[in-house]
């Protein structure tokens, strides 16, 4: 039987070669650029090649940038085989190579470059086309002749506001919500303000939450472009963690989430297998959460514990809060300890529970409660990115309470995050990542509920457009959602003095079971020691393991 199940397993898994990711294209720099790029992406592709074999060139190993082995295979998901010429491999190393690309996305999700091109274009006309577009949003450029027309389409440069509004809406009536709300960070970025502004108008009227994928995603972007202009993003932020809706409400639109999409389950699954077996003929047990949130994911691994050969062991476990979680909870973590405690009686497993109510970040080994005699195990589930570097300060948190862990000599650091570069990248780029990153998310969201469910429209308010205005419109200290790439880990990892420990198959093997209660276009790979869980084209999430 066993045998049955490992052949048929094994038949679903199939080797991809990797693909090696080109250099991130250079920002587009005027507003002309970006609307010719979307209107001739064979042009934008030419010069993202050009700039690509001179910037790889000159490539050197950086903290943002991580080793590539070439030739390296890695698994395909088990869910769907795919002979097609044009479905693009799912490259954990290669998945933030086209997040900067305004015209890559993953799959459906992408629209046209001019809706209703037949493919035969007169280059003149849509480049005038284009010209009196960036004319309409951003005003005429000086005229050195003097003459009070546009060359290229005779319109007066004194035409009213209510002209141009005609005039630019005719000109976007081509374009989707993604190209236009690309268009609109660009003027973000460039502080235009009146062409921000008017694009901000006009996206307004193309997005919404019970819309479409793009739409939805849309909604919660511009949201954060608006604050990012209005210097109302953290205020928001704060608002949507710590105020509404209530914790009840919460809680539920959270585990809303939790049901249909296998992130947090796959980071919870992997790092409990991995602590259990590195503890298995441990006798005390201490475990450090990093963000021990609802206690949730130590249900499961409590319960392991008490058919142990030979008897439970004793566990115990600190809970790290901060205040988003005594919010979610609504209370404090005496909820958390109270709720183990019951599951571990009724278990029969010896358990004892120590809170440490402060923010990661601001924790001191005196605040751990380290005993001797403890085999010590550090969980970091979706929470390091939170902690500032040294780019937002020379205090370096992030790389400080590494160090700190080491220091305790724990047997195993699991570490779960979410796949995106989105800590130091320049704020165009990272608007760019940010929407390749969640269109993929929300895609894998919207397989799973009805466009016109509430539930998901309210788990989506939020429990995602809060992360997703964070990173668009803060900065500096502001920005709480610092997300890095696995390879950037690893540095910092390794800077600390860790060594990773490569996942043992039945982590992989236990995933694979778990994900097949989702949908077939979620995969999973492994590569080099870490687990990979993606949508599609798109890596979501890695689950690693230090010591």
């Amino acid at each position: 039987m066993q045998t049955s199940q490992e052949q048929q397993r094994s038949s679903r898994v199939h080797q991809l070669h990797q693909h090696q990711p080109p250099p991130e294209p250079p920002p587009l720099s005027s507003h002309f650029q970006i609307l010719e790029n979307i209107a001739f992406p064979e042009n934008a592709s030419q010069r993202y090649t050009d700039a690509s074999i001179q910037t790889y060139n000159e490539q050197c190993f950086t903290m943002n940038s991580s080793p590539v082995t070439p030739g390296q295979d890695f698994y395909d998901s088990p869910f769907t085989i795919s002979t097609s010429s044009n479905q693009s491999t799912f490259s954990p190393l290669g998945s933030q190579s086209y997040a900067s690309d305004p015209h890559h996305s993953s799959d459906s999700c992408c629209g046209s470059p001019v809706s209703g091109s037949s493919g035969v274009v007169d280059d003149y006309e849509l480049r005038k086309k284009l010209r009196e577009l960036e004319i309409s949003l951003l005003g005429p450029d000086p005229n050195p002749s003097g003459s009070n027309f546009c060359p290229y389409n005779g319109v007066p440069h004194e035409a009213g506001p209510t002209v141009r509004k005609d005039r630019t809406m005719e000109m976007l009536s081509g374009m989707d919500v993604k190209q236009v709300l690309i268009l609109c960070a660009q003027a973000v970025s460039e502080d235009d303000i009146s062409a921000a502004s008017r694009l901000m108008d006009i996206l307004g009227q193309m997005v919404s939450v019970s819309g479409s994928l793009i739409e939805r995603l849309a909604a919660y972007m511009l949201e954060g472009l608006r604050a990012r202009m209005e210097y109302s993003g953290y205020t928001i932020y704060r608002k949507l963690r710590c105020e509404q809706p209530t914790s009840r409400e919460l809680q539920s639109y959270m585990h809303i989430l939790y049901q249909i999409c296998p992130y947090y389950r796959f980071g919870y699954v992997s790092s409990n297998i991995v602590i259990q077996e590195v503890m298995e003929n441990e006798e005390r047990i201490h475990i450090i959460d990093f963000q021990i949130a609802m206690g949730t994911q130590w249900i499961l691994f409590i319960q392991s514990l008490a058919n142990r050969l030979g008897g439970p062991p004793f566990v115990r476990i600190t809970g790290i809060d901060d205040s988003h979680s005594a919010y979610a909870r609504g209370g404090g973590l005496e909820i958390v300890g109270d709720r183990l405690s019951k599951v571990a009686e009724s278990c029969g497993v010896p358990f004892q529970f120590h809170a440490a109510a402060m923010s990661d970040g601001q924790v001191k080994r005196a605040n751990l409660g380290v005993q001797a005699g403890e085999a010590l195990a550090i969980n970091f589930p979706f929470v390091l990115h939170h902690v500032p570097d040294e780019s937002v300060s020379t205090a370096n948190r992030r790389d400080r309470l590494l160090r700190l862990v080491k220091s305790l000599s724990p047997k195993v650091v699991t570490l779960v995050e979410q796949e995106s570069n989105t800590n130091t990248a320049p704020f165009f780029n990272r608007f760019l990542e940010a929407l390749a990153f969640y269109t993929a998310m929300f895609e894998s969201i919207d397989v799973a509920r009805p466009r016109d469910d509430n539930q998901r429209i309210n788990a989506e308010q939020h429990c995602l457009a809060r992360d997703i205005v964070n990173v668009i419109a803060c900065e500096g200290p502001q920005r709480v959602e610092r997300h890095e790439l696995l390879g950037k880990w690893k540095v910092r990892f390794t800077m600390a003095g860790f060594t990773q420990c490569p996942l043992s198959s039945s982590v992989q093997n236990t995933i694979l079971d778990m994900m097949g209660e989702y949908h077939e276009n979620y995969r999973l790979k492994e590569w080099d020691g870490a687990l990979y869980l993606g949508w599609k084209k798109r890596v979501l999430a890695t689950s690693s393991a230090w010591r």
